[in-house]
């Protein structure tokens, strides 16, 4: 539960905070049935929210190679459309799970590129390079409604 939390806090910090060119506007909503129209920031459908514990996060050789790693990968991969690399925030709310290392955010235009991106080669070789450094990897996928 408090994951799924934090899941909700960080998301909402990054749509909240991102570097977008336009101020947000409310949304205009209509029918269940129909098409939300917004002027948010983030206009991709798929949401792919990844949160990692390095084995050693005070290792500084391993935060590189986790760093040089995932960095690699946001510059070559043709399928993310916005990204956002974090560390906890250490907020001192009960709320809030901060004892991940590196929060990685990114959004696709659809669940199918999202699924292309999995086995693209830049991400496979981000796994290869950096896998042996974090022990766990805690993934939130969400879908715009």
């Amino acid at each position: 539960m408090t994951q799924k939390i934090t899941f909700f806090l960080l998301l909402s910090l990054f749509l909240g905070f991102s570097n977008c060119d336009t101020p947000s506007t409310p949304t205009t909503s209509v029918s269940s049935t129909e098409a939300i129209t917004t002027d948010g920031c983030i206009q991709e459908q798929f949401v792919h929210a990844v949160y990692f514990w390095l084995k050693n996060p005070d290792n500084q050789e391993d935060r590189k190679t986790f760093e040089t790693a995932i960095h690699k990968l946001i510059e070559s991969s043709k399928y993310i459309k916005a990204w956002h690399l974090g560390v906890p925030a250490m907020s001192d709310r009960e709320v809030v799970d901060n004892s991940y290392t590196y929060s990685y955010v990114v959004s696709f235009d659809s669940k199918e590129d999202e699924a292309k991106y999995q086995v693209e080669d830049v991400h496979l070789q981000f796994i290869d390079e950096a896998g042996h450094v974090w022990e766990r990897v805690q993934v939130y996928d969400s879908i715009f409604f």
